[in-house]
């Protein structure tokens, strides 16, 4: 209750007043409705469709859930464009990002998790890919875009042909990635997983980090990949194929289903009250005649360092509300994840923390990430916890509001202490989250 009460009091009171952060979101919604077409890219090299790139240093590459969130944010602010070719432009533009992951997804189901302009034939993960090096794969966010977009035009029937492709998607991943002994998925190693050096991850050996941020995400792909199928039968009421589709639907829906039990069981920790990725490289290793008794009977071993991802669970709906409580409490702690601009994304009592300057890794050791703080602001108000998420909200519109006056644009990281961005100016993405963050208060969404 004491805990809940100063949360409470730093909502009231907070970095800023509502009035202003409103005021720092529509500058913001200015700027980025400006600078939108600089984001949509024509086809180029050997990417054959239109797409979106996240701007700054990053111009001409097709990333996977850079771009989901680039399209998560453009179509909330699409009725808002006078412009109705601009509109047009940006659902082809969205639709261009899927069919450019489905043009070069490779016999075995394999699709990479970065298309970028080169004077090489191919995508370079594509490449190494058929010469035989396992390399990580499209993060889950496939699904997730084709649903955006279809739900958003009301229509499916654009998507229709990624099935087959889907499908292959989805048995690549269970049969390269997923460790079924733990019921988990796991990273090949710790390229472009998003987090670049996430501790859970980076550095560590191949297929042993069953991370938090992946299994999470994973679930959501599969809600998703069953709502896809759904809807084909929707769409084929009547014929033979309808039954199949739903049957493609039933079996996703138990695949996710399985993939939270297993979740709940191997990653949720009870005394820390937190959700850790784990580590899932545990077996009994015998030598001669020892270890011939009482072998590894446990599944998988926490790596017990606190990362955001381990808020992803309330983003994707599966914690409890027990468990919802607990980290919220993490989400404020000013000893672990709390700022004055939103969420750091390592705790700042790990030893890892740090803020340097760096890219190819990109630095997840602590700075401010947009995505962070909109991962955790949803999640947030999926349990009831509105007030808490309009803190969140008004920390980031301080945070981006400020780079964006002192500035005249807007940077992919940031200072937790300063609020000072860190570096790459012209970074648009996922920073249209902030709006998202606004709108969807404003909706009570």
């Amino acid at each position: 209750m004491e805990e809940r009460q100063a949360i409470n009091r730093q909502t009231e009171e907070g970095p800023v007043s509502r009035e202003t952060a409103d005021r720092y979101a529509e500058e913001i919604r200015a700027f980025v409705m400006q600078h939108t077409p600089d984001v949509l890219k024509k086809p180029r090299s050997f990417i054959r469709y239109p797409f979106i790139d996240p701007g700054s240093i990053y111009d001409g590459n097709v990333w996977d859930w850079d771009t989901y969130w680039s399209v998560y944010g453009f179509l909330n602010l699409l009725d808002r464009y006078e412009d109705p070719e601009l509109r047009e432009n940006i659902i082809e533009h969205a639709k261009g990002n899927v069919r450019n992951f489905f043009d070069h997804q490779l016999p075995d189901g394999y699709i990479p998790m970065m298309i970028e302009v080169a004077d090489w034939p191919e995508p370079y993960l594509n490449m190494r890919h058929k010469e035989g090096k396992k390399m990580n794969m499209h993060k889950p966010f496939l699904a997730g875009q084709i649903c955006l977009i279809s739900d958003r035009i009301s229509d499916y029937s654009w998507a229709e042909d990624f099935q087959e492709g889907l499908l292959k998607y989805f048995d690549c991943y269970d049969r390269n990635y997923y460790y079924e002994n733990a019921g988990l998925y796991v990273w090949q190693d710790d390229i472009m997983i998003g987090m670049d050096n996430d501790p859970a991850t980076f550095g560590r050996p191949p297929f042993s980090t069953a991370n938090i941020f992946l299994n999470s995400f994973m679930t959501i792909e599969l809600r998703n990949a069953e709502k896809y199928f759904t809807a084909l039968a929707s769409l084929h009421a009547g014929e033979g194929r309808a039954e199949e589709y739903l049957a493609c639907a039933s079996r996703f829906q138990k695949k996710r289903e399985n993939l939270i039990t297993a979740i709940q069981a191997e990653c949720w920790d009870r005394r820390d009250r937190f959700f850790y990725s784990v580590d899932v490289d545990i077996h009994t290793r015998k030598y001669d005649w020892f270890h011939q008794g009482l072998g590894v009977f446990w599944k998988t071993l926490p790596i017990k360092i606190r990362v955001w991802s381990g808020f992803i669970p309330m983003l994707a709906g599966f914690a409890s509300e027990e468990q919802a409580a607990s980290l919220v409490r993490h989400i404020f702690d000013p000893e672990t994840f709390g700022s004055d601009y939103g969420v750091t994304t390592l705790a700042k009592d790990e030893k890892m923390f740090d803020l340097s300057v760096t890219n190819n890794p990109s630095n997840w050791l602590g700075p401010i990430w947009l995505v962070a703080n909109y991962v955790v602001f949803r999640g947030l108000m999926n349990y009831g916890y509105r007030e808490e998420a309009e803190l969140i909200y008004k920390k980031t519109a301080l945070l981006l509001g400020r780079d964006l006056e002192k500035s005249g644009s807007l940077h992919e990281y940031y200072d937790p202490f300063t609020g000072e961005p860190i570096m790459n100016g012209g970074f648009i993405n996922w920073n249209i989250l902030v709006l998202n963050m606004k709108d969807e208060l404003t909706n009570c969404r």
